[in-house]
């Protein structure tokens, strides 16, 4: 293989594989990023609401 034939093609497969090179981005998002935290507070709520009930009828064991 002519010397002159062996430089161009590894230039060509250098250029072919830094075009193949993957890009990262980091770009701050148009809209803000929101945490919908609502459901921990449910919960909370619901739990301390069910032992204040279990603790009434616990208090009240003849009213049913």
């Amino acid at each position: 293989m002519p010397r002159t034939f062996t430089i161009p093609a590894v230039a060509l497969v250098t250029l072919l594989l830094a075009a193949c090179a993957p890009t990262v981005r980091i770009q701050a998002p148009d809209k803000p990023i929101e945490i919908n935290m609502t459901l921990n507070i449910k919960h909370e709520i619901l739990v301390k609401v069910e032992k204040d009930v279990q603790q009434l009828f616990d208090s009240n064991a003849g009213l049913f």
